[in-house]
């Protein structure tokens, strides 16, 4: 297995969906496999930070698949009733703030048995703040939690030595760099706010699911947009395939545990000899073959737009794959999903023959 050596973890935010990163961690300990660091957003500082106070992954579990919608999201009727448009948000902190602390207790960062950052914004300065970094350690790790769960106008800001700080997710959802900068050997990161499944009818569920649905798309499109040009230490992505289920989605829980399992365990056999924990680049990587149907393709150039090393207009204004077998990572493919009319699509290339 390629992985051998020291590497760094990273779970990204997406809301319930990130209890596929209890299956991540399941599938590194079946291989032996233990981060030196984890830095966690959003849900993924839940996940995280309960592992690295020493919960056992078993426990975890069945919290996890016990975990019901009163547990978290209770509406704050009293203050949207008095407050109305002033109301710091839709939910009460009270769940969610006991659910952390009977995870991680009253620790601070110095207190835990394992190294852990959390991603955080401070809400009035914007400022990304990772906490576990040094000088930053003795703050509570339930406060920090809390806050990086902290979605705007979701829950309440939470206040942390005079400042009052909101989910890192709002400025980047899978906190790469850092890990990059802090940790040793090549960077794992899960990725569980993909927003690439067709969603239906969006509009006619209300304004938490609009807003929500919007909030995908941009994290997304960030997050995309940071690694396009990503060097060095190697990046490698797991995608649990749980575009389909929306970030506060119950009655999941199980499907999402075994797909984040299954998806870790599938990209450690995927690795394979080849891949060079000192190299560059996103894996995985394979070999696709990009066509455009031409009797759906109106010319419009968004491909152009997005991806104009793989894509140019004909003499008769219709898109042209300049080369069909492309080598896509994780990343890739943007433009496929950017298509207004579904002209294009991507194929797992045929192996040439020797």
């Amino acid at each position: 297995m390629a992985l051998g050596g020291p590497f760094t973890l990273v779970l990204s935010g997406g809301g319930l969906k990130g209890l596929a990163h209890i299956g991540v961690l399941k599938a590194l300990d079946e291989r032996g496999l233990t981060p030196g660091l984890v830095v966690g957003s959003s849900m993924g500082s839940l996940v995280a930070a309960a592992w690295a106070a020493g919960m056992p992954l078993e426990e975890m579990t069945e919290r996890a698949l016990a975990v019901r919608r009163k547990d978290i999201f209770q509406v704050a009727h009293v203050d949207m009733a008095l407050k109305r448009m002033r109301s710091p948000a839709v939910y009460r902190r009270e769940p969610l703030d006991a659910l952390i602390a009977s995870l991680v207790g009253n620790r601070t960062f110095s207190d835990l048995a394992r190294p852990l950052l959390i991603n955080t914004v401070e809400l009035n300065s914007g400022m990304q703040v990772f906490w576990g970094l040094p000088g930053l350690r003795e703050a509570r790790v339930a406060d920090a939690v809390f806050a990086s769960c902290a979605l705007p106008g979701i829950f309440p800001p939470r206040e942390i030595d005079g400042r009052w700080y909101v989910d890192g997710a709002v400025v980047e959802n899978m906190p790469v760099q850092v890990a990059a900068a802090h940790g040793a050997g090549p960077v794992m990161a899960v990725d569980v706010g993909a927003t690439s499944a067709l969603r239906s009818n969006v509009q006619d569920d209300g304004f938490a699911a609009t807003y929500i649905r919007g909030l995908e798309i941009v994290m997304q499109t960030m997050m995309e947009s940071r690694l396009r040009h990503w060097g060095a230490p190697p990046l490698v992505l797991v995608h649990p395939r749980v575009e389909h289920v929306s970030l506060f989605a119950f009655g999941h829980n199980r499907e999402l545990i075994e797909e984040g399992h299954r998806a870790t365990l599938d990209l450690l056999d995927m690795l394979g000899p080849e891949f060079d924990p000192a190299g560059h680049g996103v894996y995985p990587q394979r070999k696709v073959q990009i066509r455009v149907d031409r009797e759906r393709c109106v010319g419009c150039g968004a491909c152009v737009m997005h991806a104009p090393w793989v894509f140019e207009m004909d003499e008769g204004g219709r898109a042209a794959v300049r080369q069909p077998v492309q080598s896509w990572s994780p990343l890739d493919g943007a433009y496929v999903r950017n298509c207004p009319t579904y002209a294009i699509s991507a194929r797992l290339a045929t192996p040439s023959r020797p």
